[in-house]
């Protein structure tokens, strides 16, 4: 990453993800080039704003003639560190852990589910499409000689704080955090929290306006 995308806004950033859905659309159409006027009709996000965020990373594009769909999307995978394999671990293997486990989009996008860890008796060794359900104990020791990107928790918000520390410490560099609480780190490490019941309410808001 150069010094400028450094200084990409957040919320550019955000969007980077929803074009690369619909660029791979395009790319599943056969749609081998797209204005951005026609992105933004599909998007629902203005020309401008499109051709704003892209000049973050260089423009794409050539005036007159719009963005090569195929180009336009390995160029956002490649900022999104999506055309390279992230190896990742899953640590709490109840109802969303095992939801995520057998969900196979993570490997179209480049994140390979390598281990899956718990504390329960009830799961640890359970094979859960294709990989064997690991004790926690065993979290260091398997990074230690696995290399591990990324690593998404879905365990009680107690132990939230401890196993991220614990994976810091292990050199792991980004943690998907759905456990309803906010990370800390020391900033060695990208941190993503997810919380389902904000995106519910938030929804709840949305129901509300509508019938008013």
């Amino acid at each position: 990453m150069n010094g400028n995308e450094r200084q990409v806004p957040a919320v550019v950033i955000k969007r980077l993800p929803r074009y690369y859905r619909y660029l791979s659309d395009l790319l599943k159409a056969d749609i081998k080039r797209i204005s951005s006027g026609a992105l933004s009709r599909k998007m629902n996000v203005t020309a401008s704003q499109i051709r704003q965020d892209f000049n973050y990373f260089g423009g794409f594009g050539q005036q007159g003639y719009g963005y090569n769909v195929e180009h336009l999307y390995r160029a956002i995978g490649d900022i999104l560190g999506l055309n390279s394999r992230n190896n990742t671990v899953i640590i709490g293997v109840g109802n969303l852990g095992m939801a995520l486990a057998n969900h196979g989009a993570f490997e179209k996008r480049g994140f390979k589910i390598t281990a899956l860890f718990d504390n329960s008796e009830k799961v640890i060794g359970r094979v859960i499409n294709g990989n064997t359900v690991r004790a926690v104990d065993e979290l260091e020791d398997y990074i230690s000689k696995n290399r591990v990107d990324i690593a998404i928790l879905t365990v009680p918000k107690a132990s939230t704080q401890e196993l991220a520390d614990r994976l810091v410490r292990s050199g792991v560099k980004g943690i998907l955090n759905f456990s309803y609480t906010e990370l800390k780190t020391d900033g060695s490490a990208a941190i993503e929290n997810v919380h389902l019941s904000d995106s519910l309410m938030t929804l709840s808001y949305k129901i509300k306006q509508l019938g008013e």
